[in-house]
C-alpha cells in the first residue's frame, strides 16, 4: 500500500473527512440515494451503511469519506479542528455554530438539527463530521469492487443479495491500526472494509501496546476463493501485498507498513476460512 505522504519538517500528514449521516430510510439503498447530493457537492464515496433502527427506529446510516487536502499532524489539535470548521464553513454559514470537539488524531461535531441536516440530506435527522490523520495512504478508487456495479444505480425491485447461509468459506478482514482509543480504530478500520464490502460485522477489537487490531466478517466467498482475495487487494489498492498463500483452513494475503507509523493503518490481513480465526 502506499505510504503516507508526510512534511519532512512538521511530519504532516493527509487529512480525511468521514461524514455520516442518519437518515429515515427503509434499507441501504434508499439511505445511500438520500445522500447522493452530499456525497457529490464533497466528491466523496461511501465507505459503509448501516441498520441503525435499533437506536433510531427506521433509519440508516450513510458514512462518507472524502480528502480534502488538508494536512496536519497527528497530534495538531488546531489543525485538526480547523478542519472541521472550514468544512462547516464551506456548507454556509449556517452551518458555523456547531462545536467542534477534539481528541488527536481526530476532531468531531455533530449537527442534531434535522430541518439543517436536511438542507444536505434528504430526510436527514442527524450529521457527524469527523476529521482524521492517517488517512494519507488510502488510494483513490470508486465505491465498489472491481467488476460490481455502483449500488447507488441498483434497483432494489431487481436486485437481491444472495442469502447468506452461513456455509463455505468466509471472507474476514484484520486491520491493525496505531490508536489511543478503540474507538478509533474501529472508526479506521471500517473504512478498509467498506472499500471491499458493503457490509461488515465486527468480530473482535484486540490491543497491543500501541496497536489494535480490528476484525470484521465480510461475508461469504462467492467465487474462486483466489480471485476473490485479489479482487479485494486490488479495490484496496496500493503496492507490497503478498502473494495469496493457502494455509490449512484458509487463504491468506498480508499487507503491513514499513514502518510502524504515528498514528493510523500499520497492517492488514485479508483472509478466506472456514473457520471464525481465534484472537491473535
Amino acid at each position: 500500500m502506499s505510504r503516507l505522504r508526510k512534511n519532512s519538517l512538521a511530519m504532516d500528514e493527509d487529512l480525511e473527512l468521514l461524514l455520516t449521516a442518519v437518515v429515515a430510510a427503509e434499507n441501504d439503498l434508499m439511505a445511500r440515494a438520500a445522500c447522493r447530493d452530499l456525497q457529490a457537492r464533497v466528491a466523496g464515496r461511501v465507505v459503509e451503511t448501516a441498520d441503525c433502527s435499533d437506536e433510531d427506529p427506521g433509519c440508516w446510516s450513510v458514512t462518507i469519506s472524502c480528502l480534502p487536502g488538508d494536512r496536519a499532524a497527528p497530534d495538531d489539535a488546531a489543525g485538526l479542528s480547523r478542519a472541521v470548521r472550514d468544512f462547516l464553513r464551506r456548507l454556509g454559514p449556517e452551518f458555523t455554530a456547531a462545536r467542534v470537539s477534539c481528541e488527536p488524531p481526530t476532531a468531531w461535531t455533530v449537527l442534531d438539527d434535522p430541518d439543517l441536516v436536511g438542507r444536505l440530506v434528504r430526510r436527514g435527522e442527524r450529521l457527524l463530521v469527523e476529521a482524521w490523520t492517517g488517512a494519507g495512504w488510502l488510494p483513490v478508487t470508486g465505491d465498489v469492487r472491481p467488476g460490481d456495479e455502483d449500488p447507488d444505480e441498483l434497483d432494489s425491485s431487481v436486485w437481491t443479495e444472495p442469502p447468506d447461509d452461513g456455509g463455505g468459506p468466509r471472507l474476514r478482514l484484520w486491520v491493525e491500526v496505531v490508536a489511543e482509543r478503540e474507538a478509533g480504530a474501529e472508526w479506521q478500520a471500517r473504512a478498509v472494509a467498506g472499500r471491499v464490502a458493503r457490509s461488515a460485522r465486527l468480530l473482535e477489537s484486540v490491543r497491543r501496546d500501541t496497536v489494535i487490531r480490528v476484525g470484521f466478517d465480510l461475508g461469504p466467498v462467492r467465487g474462486d476463493t483466489a480471485q476473490v482475495l485479489n479482487d479485494a487487494m486490488i479495490a484496496l489498492g496500493g503496492n507490497g501485498w503478498t502473494f495469496p498463500q493457502q494455509l490449512e483452513r484458509a487463504m491468506v494475503a498480508r499487507w503491513m507498513s514499513s514502518a510502524l507509523p504515528r498514528s493510523g493503518i500499520a497492517a492488514i490481513e485479508l483472509s478466506a476460512d472456514f473457520i471464525t480465526p481465534a484472537p491473535r
